[in-house]
């Protein structure tokens, strides 16, 4: 991929270019809908499906205030077990490590599991910028590639293409990348999904070095595990001669026992499937495989000092709340301008990079605060509270600043704000019917100004309610 989100607008820019696109609107409609009503069905089965929710809450918490110890548990459990270890402050940093480490086999062709850490640091443009090919084997991974695109969601990164489009993607652009695909390729989802394996094949078995991310880290043993469901990872994690893998910091579970939890939540929430076809689990270097662990920081401690804001790094990055999201299904993934889309990018992505740009001050507003997005999250984060959160602390205009404060100290008396309703009664007139000036004047757009009554409430009440 060449192609990144650096530079990108704020999201009301994006968002309005977005839902002019009736094609996107359709493809990601479809997709969501289904992907909800799939995951309703199989959640709907759990009993204790609220109780297994609060358990995978708990055992999150717990990791997130004694993450510094179980990180050096990890560290000695994939040591001890033959693996190495590497802490990466930054982007740039974890972007180096692995740059290093492929450097050192000498070859210069990787294969990757999908990952969203390594989409988040920019790794492939990075290696890319080493004269090192990044090969994704992820289908919809796969599709982003060949189309010089960007993912859009973060369990199906192509789900703002339909079937017609990817057949043109592979008909023109896989023949780059490798094997051609084949003459008279229909958009039969089982033929794309041969063309696919068939091109892939080749990269998997002339391949030596293999990238992952993980779901999860145990810290009892130092295993990590990776839930898919296409086969592509069982690959990418056996077949090369050295595995990297990236993987943020707040990944950790503390013991195996705790795996049994995430195992039920996440591939309901998720796919809407009972569980994964494909669970890989490894420890340290196995069968002669060199493996190397990296272990990405990268904004994670800063959000974690937040005691608001850091419920967002319990996030299993099962996608639950882009399906149900309202905001989401109009405008797609690409208005957040960030690989964590939807209402958990909204209040990561500003955490971990900052609210410094515009495109990150505009992300926590990117939300109707319906809600929708707790109810269905499986480890329970209360993403309407952390966006509220986040637009106290982002910057406003000097105007926006001015009136909240004036606001502030009417409402701070009740005797104040009992002159304001009074003056406001007997101005009425003047007020603007349809659109107010200045700084009100984006506001009242898309609103009507809501009509100043006669009298107040307060006044009323005096006058006819004793």
């Amino acid at each position: 991929m060449s192609r990144t989100f650096v530079g990108m607008p704020a999201f009301p820019r994006n968002a309005e270019q977005a839902v002019q696109d009736s094609q996107l609107r359709f493809n990601l409609r479809k997709a969501t809908h289904t992907i909800r009503g799939r995951r309703a069905a199989v959640v709907d089965e759990v009993p204790d499906w609220a109780e297994l929710r609060a358990a995978g809450k708990a055992v999150k918490d717990d990791v997130l205030r004694n993450l510094d110890r179980y990180l050096l548990q990890v560290e000695e459990a994939v040591t001890a077990a033959g693996g190495h270890v590497h802490w990466a402050a930054d982007a740039a940093e974890a972007n180096a490590i692995v740059t290093k480490l492929v450097r050192e086999t000498g070859h210069r062709e990787v294969v990757k599991v999908k990952s969203m850490a390594t989409q988040e640091i920019g790794l492939n443009e990075a290696l890319a910028e080493a004269g090192i090919t990044a090969y994704e084997t992820d289908l919809a991974e796969l599709i982003v590639q060949l189309g010089d695109d960007l993912p859009s969601h973060i369990l199906v990164p192509a789900i703002h293409r339909n079937r017609s489009e990817i057949r043109e993607i592979f008909d023109e652009h896989m023949g780059e990348w490798g094997r051609p695909a084949p003459p008279g390729l229909t958009d039969e989802p089982a033929t794309l999904a041969e063309a696919a394996r068939l091109h892939l094949r080749e990269r998997f078995l002339s391949t030596k070095v293999g990238i992952s991310g993980a779901n999860f880290v145990i810290a009892e043993t130092g295993t990590l595990v990776v839930l898919e469901s296409e086969g592509n990872g069982r690959m990418c994690l056996t077949l090369p001669e050295t595995l990297i893998s990236v993987v943020g910091i707040e990944k950790v579970l503390p013991a195996w026992a705790d795996l049994d939890v995430f195992l039920r939540l996440l591939p309901r929430s998720s796919t809407g499937e009972r569980m994964n076809p494909y669970t890989s689990t490894w420890t340290g270097a196995t069968e002669g495989q060199e493996f190397h662990l990296v272990l990405l920081d990268n904004g994670r401690t800063r959000v974690l000092a937040d005691e608001v804001g850091r419920q967002a790094l319990r996030c299993i990055r099962c996608s639950a709340c882009l399906n149900v999201c309202p905001v989401y299904e109009r405008t797609g993934g690409h208005a957040y301008g960030s690989v964590y889309p939807g209402p958990i990018g909204a209040i990561l992505t500003p955490q971990l990079r900052g609210m410094a740009s515009e495109l990150d001050a505009s992300l926590p507003y990117a939300s109707s605060l319906c809600g929708a997005c707790y109810d269905v999250c499986p480890v329970a984060i209360d993403i309407p509270e952390v966006l509220v959160h986040l637009r106290a602390k982002a910057p406003h205009p000097v105007a926006e600043r001015a009136g909240l404060r004036v606001a502030g100290w009417v409402l701070e008396r009740s005797g104040r704000l009992r002159a304001v309703q009074r003056l406001a009664s007997r101005l009425r007139k003047l007020v603007p019917q349809r659109w107010l000036p200045g700084p009100g004047a984006a506001w009242t757009q898309t609103r009507d100004v809501p009509a100043v009554p006669s009298e107040s409430f307060r006044d009323w009440w005096e006058r006819e309610g004793r």
